[in-house]
């Protein structure tokens, strides 16, 4: 298992000891969700970029080591950019 957070930890703590209470509007707020998520990550634009031979190749390595294709690899670093979820590292 993957290292919880303090908060993931509460969660967690309160699922095994059953103090977690299911929503009222479980079926309305599921839908709200997929609304939501499905709006998030529709892909509605296409872009061309020009790239080296030699990045070309290490960003297909990287991708089918983590077995996805490599455009969806592309996608999800811009996405994390854009989001501020990649920081640049200091020299």
């Amino acid at each position: 298992m993957s290292k919880l957070n303090n908060e993931e930890l509460e969660i967690l703590e309160a699922f095994d000891n059953g103090k977690l209470k299911r929503s009222k509007n479980v079926s309305e707020q599921l839908e709200n969700h997929q609304v939501i998520s499905e709006a998030s990550f529709k892909k509605d634009a296409r872009i061309n970029i020009r790239l080296s031979s030699k990045d070309l190749r290490a960003i297909q390595s990287k991708a089918l080591r983590e077995g996805m294709p490599y455009q969806t690899l592309v996608a999800s670093v811009i996405h994390k950019y854009v989001d501020g979820q990649l920081i640049e590292k200091a020299m």
